[in-house]
């Protein structure tokens, strides 16, 4: 069994491809931009509740930005052709004034900013002149998947994968699992994976076995 615990296991580098846009799609559509060069605004802050993916997201982004050779700092302190500021809310003083500093001079630099707090900029408790920095470029709310959208994604990941979700399969995973997105993606290919291995079909049967497997 602990192969398959491995299996479970988040992969090593968070990948946009993972990232199910939902109703984030103008988001991803400014992210990518910014990543080929094409966007018009190059300093981004993205909020949202816990859960909603926030994390994964820029880990993906500063990940791809590093693929296409960029310098990324990952503290929001630091100036970099990328830089990637998280947890804005709970920043000290001294680190307020670091992110505030960096914002400056990766905007007069031309480079890439991303950052994320729990809260709209206008609502976070920094220091106002970080607060309106951070409100300088576009905003986006980070809209969590609801249950039709995740069932849509899971199936639309199983037919990537060669089969067919069945519904009670998704209605399973959904109420039986870690509900974000990159945790149901994970479980259901090692699903795929234990289906292969002990070459029975995808069923709710073998699903609940998995999940015994892994107690």
């Amino acid at each position: 069994m602990q192969q398959l615990l491995l299996d479970i296991r988040p992969p090593a580098r968070p990948e946009l491809a993972r990232f199910v846009a939902g109703r984030n799609v103008e988001l991803m559509a400014q992210l990518t931009a910014m990543l080929d060069g094409s966007a018009a605004e190059r300093m981004v802050y993205v909020w949202g509740a816990p859960g909603s993916g926030k994390r994964y997201l820029l880990a993906a982004w500063a990940h791809a930005c590093q693929a296409r050779g960029m310098t990324v700092d990952f503290s929001g302190q630091q100036a970099a052709q990328a830089v990637i500021a998280d947890q804005v809310e709970a920043w000290s003083g001294a680190q307020q004034h670091a992110g505030f500093a960096a914002f400056n001079r990766v905007r007069e630099a031309g480079g890439l900013w991303l950052a994320a707090g729990n809260v709209a900029p206008a609502e976070l408790p920094v220091m106002p002149e970080l607060q309106t920095r951070l409100g300088w470029g576009l905003v986006f709310q980070l809209q969590a998947l609801d249950d039709a959208e995740k069932r849509a994604a899971l199936s639309q990941h199983a037919e990537t994968l060669g089969f067919r979700l069945d519904s009670q399969v998704a209605d399973y995973l959904l109420n039986h699992t870690a509900r974000d997105m990159q945790s149901l993606l994970r479980v259901l290919e090692a699903l795929d994976r234990f289906s292969l291995e002990t070459r029975r079909p995808i069923t709710l049967p073998l699903l609940r076995q998995l999940l015994l497997n892994q107690a």
